[in-house]
């Protein structure tokens, strides 16, 4: 018996949905391990893609570069800052050897990547370690990233269901023909009440400006996320970032308003709380 593709997308995800929610409430070197994954294939993905448009991702030391930094945000041995000079001097170097049309081309599609996949999931890693310890526990970042989880996903499903029933009134017809602005209002809307349950659920150390404004931001720029990758994948002519995750597409597709919307969380974070 063939199963459809909506019984593997639930199978799929009664399967990782709970693993994701153990890594990220036991942190360390679990969630750790979670971000290399979703960013080190993500930009692998990200690399195919680029091929299509004949741009030549600098793959190996690309990935280094997006492992390093993500590794680094989470045991601070250098600046980042340094580093990321130090890797775009290297990459210039290895580009005069490299027997490919377009330097710049490569180049820049070697960089986008790195700084999409490397720094974002770095932030996601600050998230995370944001509340190393409070009161004897390391779990206040875990209960943070899960809710933020919950968050996206809560807002996919309410901007999917609200566009499926109310929508008329396209997003971005030229990126993303199915998405309607009345589903991203219902998104929105569903992110901030998500959030707002949240605190009271888990995220007592939060205020309640704090989880609106987290909210706000998954709500908006979550959403924007999905539609910047669908503009990738769209210039690239692919309809899914690779077929890695039956029925859901690649790990980009699934993460990428997690990706997109983790640096301005932290910075949030960092520079509000």
């Amino acid at each position: 018996m063939t199963l459809s593709n909506t019984a593997i997308r639930i199978i799929v995800s009664v399967i990782a949905i709970p693993a994701l929610l153990l890594m990220a409430y036991f942190g360390g070197v679990y969630f750790l391990s979670f971000v290399l994954i979703v960013a080190g294939i993500s930009f692998y993905e990200f690399a195919v893609m680029a091929k299509k448009k004949n741009a030549n991702v600098n793959v190996y030391p690309g990935l280094i570069t997006v492992i390093v930094l993500i590794i680094n945000q989470y045991n601070n041995f250098f600046s980042q800052n340094h580093f990321l000079i130090i890797a775009f001097l290297i990459l210039l170097i290895i580009e005069l050897f490299r027997n490919y049309d377009s330097a710049i081309l490569n180049l820049g599609a070697t960089l986008l990547g790195i700084f999409y996949f490397g720094l974002f999931g770095s932030a996601l890693i600050g998230i995370r370690e944001f509340y190393p310890e409070s009161n004897g526990l390391y779990i206040n970042g875990g209960y943070l990233i899960i809710s933020v989880f919950a968050t996206i996903w809560i807002c996919d499903s309410a901007a999917f269901f609200g566009g499926t029933a109310l929508g008329k009134h396209r997003l971005f017809l030229r990126v993303s023909p199915k998405k309607s602005w009345e589903g991203a209002v219902f998104g929105f809307v569903f992110a901030i009440l998500t959030m707002i349950s949240a605190k009271y659920l888990v995220l007592d150390f939060l205020s309640l400006k704090d989880v609106i404004i987290i909210g706000f931001i998954i709500g908006t720029f979550g959403q924007i996320g999905d539609l910047v990758e669908s503009l990738m994948k769209r210039d690239a002519g692919v309809k899914d970032s690779s077929n890695l995750i039956p029925g859901h597409g690649g790990i980009f597709d699934r993460f990428d308003s997690l990706l997109f919307s983790s640096p301005i969380i932290y910075l949030y974070l960092t520079y509000s709380v």
